[in-house]
């Protein structure tokens, strides 16, 4: 277990990954929850709550990857814009990926919403790391 721990605090690149899964998992709830609650408290369609569960967890996702994930600290007002519309639109893609996959289970494949929910969202942790890691997030922004 020392070891384990050693190794977590010595390898930063591993502990940007664990911290992003962390919070990719959180932003994941937050994008449940929300879809959950606007589909069965306020009885919207698919398309509308997932719409509102999207907009909720990327502000979310924005706040905690900017701060703790990738720890950007931006020097100018520039370089902050440039990560925000970096970031809504690169979401915005990732978006569309979420949208396609939940329309493609749930209405093609007749896939229960919350295992179409649960597999687009894998899909989607891997797509926006990829996004916020190498186009967003870079050393050149900061």
């Amino acid at each position: 277990m020392r070891q384990l721990v050693k190794k977590l605090k010595e390898d930063k690149r591993l502990q940007e990954i664990i911290t992003y899964l962390f919070f990719g998992v959180m932003t994941t709830v937050v994008n449940f929850v929300t879809f959950f609650l606007a589909r069965n408290l306020f009885v919207w369609n698919l398309v509308i709550s997932n719409t509102f569960s999207w907009v909720l967890s990327v502000l979310f996702a924005f706040a905690t990857n900017k701060k703790w994930v990738f720890k950007s600290k931006t020097t100018s007002s520039r370089h902050f814009f440039s990560e925000l519309s970096k970031f809504f639109f690169y979401r915005i893609v990732s978006f569309g990926i979420d949208m396609g996959c939940m329309l493609l289970f749930v209405d093609a494949i007749d896939m229960k919403e919350f295992w179409a929910k649960l597999i687009t969202q894998i899909i989607i942790v891997i797509a926006n790391y990829v996004f916020s890691k190498f186009f967003i997030f870079t050393q050149k922004n900061t």
